[in-house]
């Protein structure tokens, strides 16, 4: 498996040989330096712990377990097979391939409260006959079980938990910069920090499907 922690740039268009233009989202990767190894002798499962950027002031116990690492902005843990095939301080640079898979994790731009119809996209009320507030949630509850459930869709807080999007591909690399092109959109907002996970897969840059085609 492989991961990364890169930063989300901006987003754009990247045109394949055939010229169709695939919307893609621009990350900066930098590159990983391992901090711990947790293994399943000790800590009964097998992952890394790397560190990402720079930070001028950290705190006594994180430097007493960096142990002269470095200051690094963010700490970050990833499961791995097999911790053994790492060593502490040891710099991790970009390995992803064009069209690998991967999931990308990251923190969803804060919505503030927010209603049902923005929430969870209901349809509302009709927007005639007597009705004043279209916008309403609704029936809650029903003469039984005398409550409100729990887990109902109200309004409420949105946003601002983290999000993982799945199954997005790699169409584009830039070693020298250390800029990957990811199809689609990634949570977060501009110059937020994202995780990447590869998923093992590894597929051709497939076409955008074109409007008539949908239809068909």
């Amino acid at each position: 498996m492989k991961f990364a922690i890169a930063k989300k740039l901006n987003m754009t268009s990247h045109f394949l040989e055939t010229g169709t233009a695939v919307p893609v989202t621009i990350l900066q990767a930098s590159p990983l330096v391992v901090t711990q190894l947790k293994t399943t002798e000790k800590d009964k499962y097998e992952a890394v712990q790397v560190g990402y950027g720079k930070k001028n002031k950290i705190s006594k116990s994180i430097a007493g377990h960096l142990k002269g690492a470095g200051p690094f902005s963010l700490l970050k843990e990833f499961t791995v097979e097999k911790a053994a095939d790492y060593a502490l301080g040891q710099r991790l640079d970009l390995q992803f391939e064009i069209g690998e898979m991967v999931d990308v994790i990251g923190v969803m731009k804060g919505r503030g409260f927010a209603g049902v119809i923005k929430r969870h996209g209901f349809h509302g009320m009709p927007a005639s006959h007597g009705h004043d507030k279209p916008r309403a949630v609704g029936s809650i509850g029903q003469r039984f079980p005398q409550h409100v459930r729990k887990g109902l869709r109200m309004s409420g807080r949105m946003g601002g938990c983290e999000v993982t999007v799945k199954n997005l591909q790699i169409v584009d690399i830039d070693v020298k910069r250390n800029l990957i092109a990811v199809s689609g959109a990634v949570p977060g907002h501009r110059n937020g920090i994202v995780r990447i996970i590869t998923t093992g897969k590894v597929k051709p840059l497939e076409l955008v499907p074109k409007a008539s085609d949908k239809k068909k």
